[in-house]
């Protein structure tokens, strides 16, 4: 766990909270970095995702309130100038139950964020960690997110 900001091959990070302990160690001791935590229990469906997403990162107001626009606001982001960004979605298991083509969208435009913020000089950076309860969640939504951005190629 003590490498996964900078070394991390993932698209996105799924890890368990008894794993998070080591946050602020692996964090850069500096820089400006925004980060944020998200609530998964509380993006019970698209409308919501996008409220929580727009609400946390300060999103400008011409954000159209669809996957589109979320997907190009991650890989915006110039209304909030950082040396890195950090989205700590909580209760990730608990994303988006209704719907799992939503959910299955939602990782996707994930994956491509932190995938179009990858740079050879490492800045900004962009990760998101979603954070599980339980190990074992965390197995099964590491496994559903593999098997999802493996379709996107």
């Amino acid at each position: 766990m003590s490498s996964w900001w900078n070394d991390s091959t993932d698209q996105v990070t799924v890890c368990s909270r008894s794993a998070l302990v080591e946050l602020a160690a692996v964090l850069p001791a500096a820089g400006r970095f925004v980060v944020v935590r998200l609530d998964g229990t509380r993006m019970t469906d698209a409308d919501h995702a996008f409220y929580e997403f727009s609400d946390a990162l300060l999103f400008p107001g011409y954000f159209g309130w669809n996957w589109n626009a979320l997907s190009e606001c991650l890989r915006d982001l110039n209304w909030l100038p950082a040396d890195g960004y950090l989205i700590v979605v909580e209760n990730a298991p608990r994303l988006l139950p209704s719907s799992a083509e939503d959910r299955h969208t939602l990782f996707q435009i994930l994956a491509q964020a932190v995938h179009h913020w990858e740079s050879p000089f490492g800045q900004p950076e962009f990760k998101v960690v979603l954070l599980c309860d339980r190990d074992d969640e965390a197995t099964l939504l590491r496994q559903e997110i593999t098997d999802e951005v493996h379709k996107m190629r």
